[in-house]
């Protein structure tokens, strides 16, 4: 699988609300996290050479379903609602933690879990949960720093290292920097991609 075109080919299949909408639990997930304002939408439809696969918007918080789309016949991209909006109702919220409280803790195609950060604010106490979450639920963690567009290649590279520090007693995380912006990063972003799903 050339996963380049494989992102590039991703299409729309469904949306879950609930964990009883969600679709058949077979072949290989990689699934996208972030917080509501870290660019995730943006990031997917940079890797996917898309500009509207996933929605994007200037409100924090509007993706609030787990979204799926599909990549090849046995591959899927799992776009999961945005996490640490603070004005979301504390309903939602609930409903949102035990959506995918059921997701991490059952679904056995999940391969790997990709968590967006805003580089200028990483590790916030939310991306921690998340990051504890995953591993607890051996779901290996690869941290993008988006939008390193923002700021120069110096400061950029010193917040790549003070977050690889403030995680180095941690096992299956891996971080480099993203721009969803430019581009930038992309190709180590695939590569990491293409070891999860098994492609060369």
């Amino acid at each position: 699988m050339d996963i380049k075109q494989a992102f590039a080919k991703a299409a729309f299949a469904t949306s879950a609300a609930t964990s009883t909408s969600l679709p058949v639990d077979e072949g290989i997930e990689i699934a996208f996290a972030g917080r509501s304002n870290a660019g995730k939408s943006s990031t997917i439809n940079k890797l996917c050479g898309q500009k509207q696969l996933a929605r994007a918007s200037k409100t924090p918080g509007r993706t609030q379903l787990i979204n799926f789309f599909t990549l090849s016949a046995d591959a899927m991209l799992v776009d999961l609602p945005g996490y640490g909006y603070a004005k979301a109702s504390q309903a939602k919220q609930r409903q949102w933690i035990e959506l995918l409280e059921y997701y991490f803790s059952y679904r056995k195609a999940l391969r790997g879990t990709v968590i967006v950060m805003d580089i200028r604010h990483p590790l916030q106490a939310a991306d921690q949960n998340m990051i504890d979450w995953c591993l607890h639920h051996q779901s290996e963690v690869h941290i993008l720093l988006n939008k390193a567009d923002k700021l120069s290649r110096n400061q950029a590279m010193q917040q790549l290292h003070l977050t690889q520090k403030n995680l180095a007693a941690t096992t299956n995380v891996s971080v480099q920097l993203f721009s969803a912006s430019n581009g930038s990063g992309s190709a180590e972003c695939y590569k990491k991609l293409s070891s999860w799903l098994g492609a060369t």
